[in-house]
């Protein structure tokens, strides 16, 4: 997947700087959209040399222009993927600094961009010696270009990850392990005297015409780096034997300039997506001999009214797991065949949906729009627990850009239903600023893409009792509820189902009219403790039953999902948090969160066989 930028409408994000200027920085990158090529299409920089760099030498050394030795990677790659415990882990969790390098052969003299799907955490570039650009904050799409002559050209990355304390203090929280690297993919691509990029796509059941016709809005940006022209873009939307053409009307540009350019089609008898039937259209954008663009989605409805989603105009039910994009051996820097993996262990519980705190790596989502599983995507900061970091000016504005970024990035994808804002809000939000960030960017969401749900996240145990104003323009609300586990671990069966139905009801009282969602139930589960004991594999799976059981007699509740589907590395030190308060004995293993239905080394437990069997028996399972 590749990503280009779109920089006529918010050009306050632009993480790029020509040679010519000198170097650039920027605290959150580009807006992007999905795959463009150029006139010579794209290469992906898959192999380079990677150096560490633990002393920070590197510059000093001029490690910038490329002459240092090193071991031959692979990108996405993360630099020391393994140590996530004991000395060795937390060194590693603190980070370090590392350099990569790799060539590329430029055909003829031109403007070329380079783009970076996510590095962790900054990154600043060189090419041939010469200071490109720099980013900050991993999960995030970015874009650096520079006019080239024709020939080889080699491109040399300085990656530091140090601190995250510092990266959460910059907005960037997270509350999984400090992985570093280019964790995403990186391409280049020349850059034609046009380009296409922002297409949307948003289709409409229509009424009173023929069975199975669709109308189908799209939209895409048309930039002009020639001279003043008629620029007439033209394209297709494709499946199997049906193709259906698209014309835009003519526009004039001058030098420089950008327009947007919009039509309407009528899709008869269209192949709808939907978790049952995941049809997929190719849609192919270009204007002839001088840039292209090309994506595959999904054609497809979503409404929601009186708290129920709607999808082809009928009741979506749904549940899954929340995954975390990290693989024993890899980190977060996933491969096809482990992102193969973790769609795979979603099917085997029978999800029809999914849950993720980040955004996920765009080859994953198109695996999920493939496979037909739904996402619950989130798109802004990752704080928990009732935190907000995001309290001054300067990281209100990072949070606002970040899920920008991250919408314009995904916004193709049909799996997508719900963007979520922030995770495990208090109450009525920890001040004015958190509430103002909810606020503004759902204003923006559902004006830029109101074919899907806002979202927020509530924790459960500090739920408000009367919504306030962080509430009042997001369509969905979800909660996590750990009954069973950090709440009341010893009640009887009846005990607990009668709190967790108690928090249901409480939860529809409050947030009448909303989309409700359950985000997060489990139980930490491992060898280590008795047979049928708190944190033992049959406790897990007992009380995740359970769970499922209250939930499905709930038909005002949309969806469920299980906290998690693989155990991964948090941090070095973590042991279950605040699970030893009430359960002092129970065992668990340093630095894993081991909620997940599977083992980090990918072994199901016995919770993934309940899971599979219970889910299959629900509506949509």
């Amino acid at each position: 997947m590749l990503n280009t930028i779109k920089r006529s409408t918010f050009a306050l994000l632009t993480a790029c700087a020509l040679l010519a200027g000198g170097a650039a920085a920027a605290e959150a990158p580009s807006p992007q959209s999905l795959i463009f090529e150029g006139p010579g299409g794209r290469m992906a920089l898959v192999r380079w040399t990677l150096r560490a760099d633990p002393a920070n030498r590197g510059l000093a050394d001029g490690w910038a222009r490329g002459g240092f030795s090193g071991r031959q990677v692979s990108v996405p790659n993360d630099v020391n993927p393994t140590a996530y415990s004991g000395r060795a882990g937390q060194r590693n969790y603190e980070g370090s600094l590392a350099w990569y390098r790799t060539s590329f052969t430029a055909a003829s003299a031109g403007s070329y961009a380079l783009d970076f799907q996510s590095a962790n955490f900054q990154a600043t570039i060189w090419v041939d010696g010469h200071a490109l650009g720099s980013h900050r904050g991993s999960y995030l799409p970015f874009e650096l270009r520079s006019r080239l002559a024709a020939g080889a050209h080699t491109v040399v990355v300085r990656i530091d990850w140090r601190d995250p304390a510092a990266q959460s203090r910059a907005g960037f929280h997270r509350t999984w392990f400090n992985w570093g690297g280019l964790n995403g993919e990186v391409a280049v691509r020349a850059i034609g005297q046009s380009e296409l990029s922002a297409p949307t796509v948003q289709s409409t059941l229509a009424t009173g015409a023929s069975a199975g016709e669709v109308s189908v809005k799209l939209s895409v940006e048309v930039h002009n780096s020639g001279p003043a022209r008629v620029l007439v873009p033209e394209g297709s939307l494709v499946h199997e034997s049906q193709s259906i053409p698209l014309s835009f009307p003519a526009i004039t540009l001058a030098h420089g300039e950008a327009s947007t350019v919009k039509t309407t089609v009528s899709v008869p008898e269209a192949a709808l997506w939907s978790p049952g039937s995941p049809s997929l259209y190719q849609l192919n954008l270009a204007i002839p001999g001088e840039s292209s663009y090309s994506a595959r989605v999904g054609l497809r409805e979503l409404s929601w009214r009186s708290g129920r989603l709607l999808l082809n105009g009928r009741r979506l039910l749904l549940h899954g797991a929340s995954i975390q994009e990290d693989v024993h051996g890899q980190g977060d820097a996933l491969t096809p065949a482990s992102q193969e993996e973790i769609v795979g262990r979603l099917k085997a519980i029978g999800a029809n949906a999914v849950r993720a705190q980040h955004p996920l790596d765009p080859a994953l989502l198109e695996r999920l729009d493939a496979a037909g599983i739904l996402v619950w995507q989130g798109i802004g900061p990752v704080e928990g627990a009732g935190n907000w970091y995001s309290r001054t000016p300067r990281l209100l504005a990072e949070a606002e850009r970040q899920a920008r970024t991250a919408v314009l990035a995904a916004e193709l994808h049909p799996s997508i239903f719900a963007w979520n804002l922030a995770d495990e809000i208090a109450d009525n939000g920890h001040d004015s600023s958190e509430v103002r960030y909810v606020r503004a960017t759902a204003h923006w969401l559902h004006a830029q893409d109101p074919t899907r749900m806002v979202a927020v996240d509530v924790w459960g145990d500090h739920p408000p009792h009367n919504a306030g104003a962080i509430y009042a323009d997001v369509d969905a609300v979800a909660e996590t509820d750990y009954t069973g586990w950090y709440d009341a671990p010893k009640d009887t069966p009846a005990q607990l189902a009668d709190q967790m139905r108690g928090r249901l009801a409480a939860m529809e009282q409050t947030f009448a009219g909303k989309a409700l969602v359950i985000s997060e139930f489990g139980a930490e589960s491992n060898h280590l403790n008795g047979q049928g004991s708190p944190g033992s594999y049959a406790f897990q799976s007992r009380l995740l039953a359970a769970h499922v059981s209250v939930y499905r007699a709930d038909p005002r509740l949309t969806a469920m999902f299980v906290w998690l589907l693989s155990d991964y590395p948090l941090t070095p030190t973590f042991t279950g948090g605040s699970i030893h308060n009430v359960l002092p004995h129970v065992r668990l293993i340093e630095g894993l969160n081991q909620k997940g239905l599977f083992t980090y080394g990918g072994q199901p437990k016995a919770a993934a066989g309940v899971i599979a069997r219970l889910f299959k028996a629900l509506p949509g399972g």
